[in-house]
């Protein structure tokens, strides 16, 4: 198995619906979105999904993986560490932040259970951002950058099609359209975060930040954001 092969084979067991992250638990703010009635049915759904891969929290996680990744293939310590704190500062509501560090320590616990040779001074684990952990640990096997945006993407993508499978939005086939019709979506957004720097932060889903917020009082409900 030549390492490009194994490297994706990791990456798609990383970002698979298997690897225990509990990401079914969140639906960053899809849940309340649904709720108002301003994501409906398949179209919307589909069309939620692109808005966040292209100017809200997909976009700002790929900027940050990107970022994570570039600076602990280069042994740059501090940069890593800014960049985790960065994470933290640009969670837009409570429920985001405790959405991507409970994933971002699940993620380090599986790996340091499945790879424990990759667990490292250069990998952080903890309460680390999604984003971060995933970015370091991609460079650590040395992945290309493009394959793990885009199996990350991927991964964010299938669980909100997920997410709007369970709030009755679609069903199992209505998400594999919505799937297929983010492909185009997911490689512009893997080839803008490839070459982006941390000043190409930045996104205007602001009703998806505004859905996270107020999904805190939201009653009843399923899931954790």
């Amino acid at each position: 198995m030549t390492p490009d092969v194994r490297a994706m084979a990791t990456l798609m067991a990383w970002f698979s619906p298997a690897f225990p992250v509990g990401a079914f638990a969140f639906s960053h703010g899809l849940e309340t979105a649904t709720a108002d009635g301003v994501v409906v049915g398949e179209a919307g759904l589909g069309g939620w999904i692109a808005a966040l891969m292209t100017a809200g929290g997909a976009w700002t996680d790929a900027v940050l993986l990107a970022a994570a990744y570039k600076a602990s293939a280069a042994g740059r310590d501090m940069s890593l560490m800014e960049v985790r704190a960065l994470a933290y500062a640009l969670a837009p509501s409570q429920e985001r932040l405790r959405e991507t560090l409970a994933q971002g320590d699940a993620f380090g616990r599986a790996l340091a259970q499945g790879w424990p040779h990759l667990v490292s001074p250069n990998i952080p684990l903890g309460a680390v951002a999604y984003p971060v952990v995933a970015g370091a640990a991609a460079a650590a096997i040395q992945a290309p950058l493009p394959h793990a945006l885009t199996a990350y993407l991927n991964g964010f993508a299938g669980n909100a099609i997920a997410v709007g499978i369970r709030l009755g939005l679609c069903g199992q086939s209505g998400g594999v359209r919505v799937l297929s019709g983010l492909g185009d979506v997911i490689g512009r957004t893997v080839q803008r975060a490839a070459i982006s720097t941390l000043d190409d932060l930045g996104g205007c889903a602001f009703f998806a930040d505004m859905a996270s917020m107020r999904h805190e009082t939201l009653a009843p409900r399923i899931f954790a954001s």
